[in-house]
């Protein structure tokens, strides 16, 4: 349990490491290796899981990372501002039952090396994204995408890959062949 931070780590002022988090002691443990950088505002809570940001990994402001049932963010990614990576979820099959007395389901979330996470987007439990992805602007991504992937939109859906043909890549993202 507790945090482990190299001295090459850069981070802002005002983030914030939550072992204690609404009330709610959970522990866990936070692991940031060499090279990592973490923006102004970024919230890391595991809330009794884990989060690792592997080798120079890059969290932009306000980006929000839990770590309930694992985060793992491979080396040299790239977390845009307002992010939200939440690896866990509310179970709610039972109407009878409040929402917050049914527990939550936590599979964690696994994002490869060298990803792009555009800003605004929202990762959700479950999904792993394979190194090389790229993934848009505001996408809410609820599946796994493969490995040098675009994804884009709510919910997000492939549309290219990268290192593609380069007109193959302008028709998947406009519907139009130049």
């Amino acid at each position: 349990m507790g945090i482990v931070i190299p001295n090459d780590v850069y981070l802002a002022p005002t983030v914030q490491f939550q072992l204690a988090a609404d009330g709610w002691h959970a522990g866990g443990t936070i692991r940031i290796e060499h090279g990592v950088r973490i923006s102004d505002g970024v919230i890391l809570s595991p809330f009794g899981g884990s989060i690792v940001l592997e080798e120079n990994v890059y969290v932009g402001p306000y980006c929000v990372l839990y770590g309930h049932g694992g985060l793992r963010i491979g080396r040299d990614s790239m977390i845009a501002a307002h992010s939200v990576l939440v690896p866990s979820s509310h179970r709610f099959d039972d109407p009878a039952e409040p929402i917050r007395s049914q527990g939550e389901a936590s599979a964690g979330i696994t994002i490869g090396k060298d990803v792009w996470i555009g800003c605004g987007a929202r990762i959700l439990d479950g999904v792993s994204l394979g190194d090389g992805c790229v993934i848009g602007a505001g996408a809410v991504v609820n599946r796994s995408i493969e490995a040098n992937s675009i994804a884009v939109g709510v919910p997000a859906r492939v549309i290219g890959r990268r290192g593609a043909d380069k007109r193959a890549a302008i028709a998947a993202t406009t519907g139009v062949l130049s």
